[in-house]
């Protein structure tokens, strides 16, 4: 397909250039934050340390260029209990998708949507982390779709599962959202649709053609 041999072309060029472990570091830095807004903060008198690192185009253009890449460590929770075990599936998803692509494409697979987010923010004037860890998940989902995953700690489902209801909020997001929302969505997930939209494409083009072909045999 025309998107592999892309990405191929694309890592026999700049494979040297990557991070080992990315999302080790991504997760680190999200601890770090949660620690200082929810414990070391509260205990000193200060104020958080997420308004300092969160995306503001304004305060970006005025130099805070850190904002550019710090947001990313914007913690996803701050509910003890959930922060814990979003930091171990996120780290669980970094480490299946890197063991499977390698680390230059996990790279280019995470920096692509930091990219569009970026860009997003740029446009709309604010951005956050929340739909660069949700293509994570889907992609996850894709190249491990039958993986168990225990609902609320004891039902155990299916990561596809939970993928489809994912891709529905992101759809009827997107639907319902104005301008700035369907730009955000749009460019935030511009990675997963890079790396499989086209696989999608081609799947529901012969769903499409084996469903005709049954249709005109029954006849």
């Amino acid at each position: 397909m025309k998107t592999e041999q892309i990405l191929n072309r694309i890592e026999r060029r700049f494979r040297k250039y990557y991070i080992p472990g990315l999302m080790g570091y991504v997760i680190f830095g999200m601890v770090i934050v949660f620690i200082m807004d929810a414990i070391v903060c509260p205990m000193m008198g200060k104020e958080p340390l997420s308004p300092y690192i969160s995306f503001n185009r304004e305060l970006i253009m005025h130099g805070q260029i850190w904002r550019l890449v710090s947001f990313v460590f914007e913690p996803v929770t701050y509910s003890p209990f959930f922060f814990i075990f979003a930091m171990y599936f996120y780290w669980m998803i970094g480490d299946v998708l890197e063991n499977n692509w390698g680390s230059f494409r996990f790279n280019l697979y995470f920096f692509t949507s930091l990219l569009g987010a970026i860009i997003a923010g740029f446009i709309t004037g604010t951005a956050d982390n929340y739909y660069m860890m949700l293509t994570m998940f889907l992609a996850f989902a894709v190249i491990a779709p039958d993986m168990p995953i225990l609902l609320f700690f004891f039902i155990p489902v299916k990561i596809k599962y939970l993928a489809y209801v994912d891709a529905a909020l992101i759809l009827f997001s997107f639907i319902f959202s104005g301008f700035s929302g369907k730009i955000a969505i749009l460019l935030s997930v511009i990675n997963f649709l890079l790396f499989f939209g086209e696989a999608f494409m081609v799947r529901a083009k012969m769903r499409i053609n084996h469903w005709k072909y049954r249709m005109k045999n029954k006849r």
